[in-house]
């Protein structure tokens, strides 16, 4: 019977010093969990400015990129227009040799009287010739420029002259074209030689 008692005060030792780890256990476990939550606090707010950083870089990338994909599309468009201008425009000086192969046409169209005295088949096919050389310079970008009952354009037009007139309504009006002028697709290259209505009384 002594050492059933024994038995049960070691027991009761045993149980004792159980609980005691026990609460040692707890202690150390919230302990444990104090410092944890600290860090992960600490990480945490690391992460949250390091995440912050980040976007701000990305931010920062997207922008440039954008900016740098602008500027080659505007750079791709100007070289773009560039050569176009140049292929439109390569072809004003042999156009302009071209016009004064028309000019001598002209001359000749605009003596009537002497024209209608060359042999018909001789004139048409001249005349054949002219409105197949005007339709090569037309497919290649020329028009002719002529205002004649047009008001004058200082912009446009090259007025040689002016010239009475009894009509107030031709006032400042091409009264006479001396030579057509012509355009290069919207560029003049040759303005046209006018004679410009003044009306004085």
């Amino acid at each position: 019977m002594n050492d059933d008692l024994k038995k049960d005060d070691e027991l009761s030792q045993d149980e004792i010093e159980e609980t005691h780890a026990e609460d040692e256990d707890d202690v150390v476990f919230e302990e444990n969990t104090e410092v944890t939550s600290v860090d992960a606090d600490a990480k945490f707010a690391k992460l949250k400015k390091r995440i912050k950083e980040l976007e701000k870089e990305k931010a920062d990338l997207l922008n440039n990129w954008q900016r740098d994909k602008a500027d080659f599309i505007n750079a791709r468009k100007h070289d773009s227009l560039q050569q176009e201008n140049f292929i439109k425009f390569a072809k004003e000086d042999v156009t302009s040799e071209l016009i004064s192969v028309l000019d001598s046409f002209e001359s000749a169209f605009k003596n009537k009287e002497a024209w209608e005295k060359v042999d018909k088949n001789w004139r048409v096919g001249v005349e054949y010739i002219h409105s197949q050389l005007v339709g090569v310079l037309s497919n290649h970008g020329v028009s002719v420029i002529n205002p004649i009952g047009q008001i004058f354009d200082p912009n446009r037009d090259d007025a040689v002259e002016s010239v009475e007139v009894d009509k107030k309504e031709d006032d400042h009006k091409v009264i006479e074209v001396l030579n057509l002028g012509y355009k290069l697709h919207d560029k003049i290259i040759r303005a046209p030689k006018v004679k410009v209505g003044e009306y004085k009384k």
